[in-house]
């Protein structure tokens, strides 16, 4: 996604949310600095080499979603990529999945981030205006292939690629490269997880924010995006008030 056509979503998430600019530029800041050298070059060119012309599997951490069951998918060369948004990484090593990529803002299970990233996965660490100390916390640890985002303007060294939360931009992030097919496990608008009741109104509009993003994506690009339900099925996203489950 061009950022023209980004930038008025960007304003509107801010706006909601009280996001200041200035904070995100200095996230995006420390985010580049931190970053390797390597890191910081042909960020999506190394992206488009893991997810081009593959089905990629978007994983998200919807409750009790669990693993993607990659046997179920029928066979396929080259093999379906999983990129795993986030907490969702830790489900996946535990059913022996290394995700291809991990698109995360750090608020995870980042110790299984950082062992994926040691067993092979590409890790888009992204930054924005809270999460700096984050970024300094965990960018140092993780021991092998790097990249930066932000949802800013196109900066050197770091990627835009439209997407908000970790699993809707994993989607953006895999349509941009090229994938054959994007499918959407372990997403869910309403179910909440174990958030304190006073993080509650603000994960939902997350939530919220995030398929209609989805929605976006889908009418707008010609790569087909398919929820893949818990009894196997795969159906055309559309996102309505009545249908915001993969469950």
């Amino acid at each position: 996604m061009r950022y023209e056509s980004w930038a008025p979503r960007y304003e509107a998430i801010r706006a909601e949310f009280g996001y200041p600019f200035e904070a995100e530029e200095r996230a995006a800041r420390r985010l580049a600095a931190l970053l390797p050298e390597a890191a910081r070059r042909d960020a999506l060119e190394r992206v488009a080499g893991r997810l081009r012309g593959r089905d990629v599997v978007v994983v998200g951490l919807a409750p009790d979603a669990g693993p993607p069951p990659i046997w179920r998918l029928p066979p396929s060369t080259p093999a379906p990529a999983v990129v795993a948004a986030d907490g969702a990484t830790r489900p996946c090593l535990g059913a022996g999945i290394v995700p291809a990529v991990i698109a995360t803002d750090l608020d995870g299970p980042v110790p299984s981030e950082v062992e994926a990233n040691g067993r092979g996965a590409l890790v888009v660490v992204h930054a924005h205006g809270d999460n700096v100390d984050a970024v300094e916390r965990w960018v140092p640890e993780f021991p092998r292939e790097l990249a930066g985002s932000w949802a800013g303007p196109p900066r050197d060294g770091l990627l835009d690629v439209g997407g908000f939360t970790d699993g809707d931009r994993a989607a953006y992030l895999a349509e941009a490269v090229g994938a054959r097919r994007i499918l959407l496990w372990g997403f869910d608008a309403e179910a909440l997880g174990e958030e304190p009741a006073e993080a509650r109104g603000t994960k939902r509009r997350k939530l919220r924010w995030a398929f209609t993003l989805l929605e976006e994506l889908a009418r707008a690009s010609p790569v087909p995006m398919l929820w893949w339900r818990r009894d196997g099925s795969l159906d055309q996203l559309q996102v309505d008030s009545a249908a915001r489950s993969t469950r």
